[in-house]
């Protein structure tokens, strides 16, 4: 980018030397704002020999014709060039935008046309303890290209394509696949209401909306951003999203239903419709609120809430259930310095769960929910205070249970009753690429869990 501004400068700088612009209009222009003054204030003086050129002889004006046409053809090309050298940006800033990841985000700040990005994650694990049936594994987890494109300032599109497990599966979804996670046109209307309609992220939690590796700790996600809010979630939607003011932000979808007859005793996860076929007999509806304090910086409060019949109008041991679904969210993150900490609670509920349970021969909580908090400090500004480097260490607790409640009938499962003790390092040699280490201590209430060691890298562009 650095190099196409250069050219631009020195082309626009010998049209100048060819026009023979005064030496004061070529002196450092910094800003493509400058160079656009410079040209204009040439184009003021062809204007002016044009126009004093109208009255003198034919004779004595023909030379100077030619010599300002070929001026002018100039002038035009290196205009041409500068407008579209406009459209790509100089340097990237990674920042995020409406709750996306800062990759995801490229697009907002296009000045219009496209805008490509990426995030891809890659792991070794060691189970330690030799428990259960987990065997160690090297793993390239998933590969993202993100593409947006800005028709206008009011209209944009923003996906994100993503090859997980470095195949397309041969035929098992659990080895590998190719999935849409977003897609979506964004319409800005008014910074206190935009409308977003596509294949959305559904925003609740943490993790679910922005899951690029270098923004959380450890090569894992947390499982209660797995299990209770089950990422990546993304329906079919549509809906509202802006500032109701500098500080308070919002973001409300009516998307298709979840579909019951995925629901497991794992919880609700594999009913995500994903916008393949999804079921849409019934509906769902999320909202989501995060509050910023200017007196507080880097603190975020917030909650998100989901509701929605799952039934989908199918048939359940002989019945047809609304399967009313629920699921509930709040979480305070605050940044300061080095310091890095985040909480999260989540609680979900599904009716109908004795009906469930009886029609696929496994207990579906009637109730489920999880729990986690995490804590890490970037130690090396106490080393070098310059460094652009960055190092923390963390820890993360989590306790989760997705049958908190067993229908009336139906026997619990204390398998699905854990706690999780991790600790791990962050590292990161530049903000794009991150290398981790982390150590996981998993504890059922019953039943075989293997502790786990997990070496891995991510990285964004």
């Amino acid at each position: 980018m650095k190099k196409n501004k250069y050219l631009l400068k020195g082309g626009i700088l010998t049209a100048l030397v060819t026009l023979n612009a005064p030496v004061n209009a070529l002196e450092k222009p910094q800003t493509m704002e400058d160079m656009w003054k410079i040209i204009q204030a040439q184009q003021k003086q062809i204007d002016e020999m044009k126009s004093s050129m109208a009255a003198a002889p034919v004779k004595a004006a023909n030379g100077d014709v030619k010599n300002l046409e070929r001026k002018t053809d100039v002038l035009s090309q290196e205009v041409e060039k500068l407008r579209t050298n406009l459209t790509i940006p100089d340097e990237v800033q990674y920042k995020s935008a409406y709750g996306l990841g800062p990759a995801a985000s490229k697009v907002y700040q296009v000045g219009k046309g496209l805008s490509i990005g990426g995030y891809g994650e890659a792991n070794y694990q060691a189970n330690v303890g030799e428990k259960g049936t987990n065997t160690d594994n090297a793993d390239l987890e998933r590969l993202v290209l993100y593409t947006g494109y800005k028709f206008s300032d009011r209209i944009l599109f923003n996906s994100e394509l993503e090859f997980e497990h470095a195949t397309t599966g041969e035929g098992a979804e659990e080895k590998g696949e190719v999935s849409v996670e977003f897609a979506a046109l964004d319409f800005f209307i008014n910074p206190l209401a935009n409308v977003r309609a596509g294949l959305v992220l559904m925003p609740m939690g943490f993790i679910n909306q922005m899951h690029e590796p270098p923004f959380f700790f450890g090569n894992n996600r947390p499982v209660v951003e797995r299990l209770i809010i089950p990422t990546t979630w993304r329906e079919m939607g549509v809906g509202l999203f802006g500032q109701i003011t500098p500080e308070l932000t919002y973001t409300t979808y009516v998307v298709n239903g979840l579909n019951a007859d995925e629901f497991t005793s794992d919880g609700i996860r594999e009913g995500r419709g994903g916008g393949s076929n999804a079921k849409a007999e019934n509906f769902g509806y999320v909202a989501r609120m995060d509050y910023t304090p200017s007196a507080l910086p880097g603190v975020t409060v917030g909650g998100s809430a989901y509701v929605g019949n799952s039934g989908q109008n199918q048939t359940f041991d002989g019945q047809h259930p609304d399967v009313f679904t629920q699921l509930y969210e709040a979480h305070v993150q605050w940044k300061y310095r080095g310091l890095e900490f985040r909480t999260l609670g989540s609680w979900g509920h599904i009716n109908n769960a004795d009906i469930l349970s009886a029609a696929k021969g496994e207990t579906i909580g009637t109730e489920n929910y999880g729990f986690y908090t995490e804590l890490g400090y970037d130690v090396l500004p106490l080393l070098w205070k310059d460094t652009t480097q960055y190092l923390a260490p963390f820890f993360r607790y989590e306790t989760l249970d997705t049958i908190a409640k067993a229908p009336t009938g139906f026997a619990d499962d204390p398998t699905k009753d854990m706690s999780i003790y991790q600790v791990g390092l962050n590292y990161k040699p530049i903000p794009n690429v991150v290398i981790k280490a982390d150590y996981r201590n998993r504890v059922a209430k019953q039943g075989p869990l293997s502790d786990d060691f997990n070496l891995g890298f991510g990285f964004i562009f």
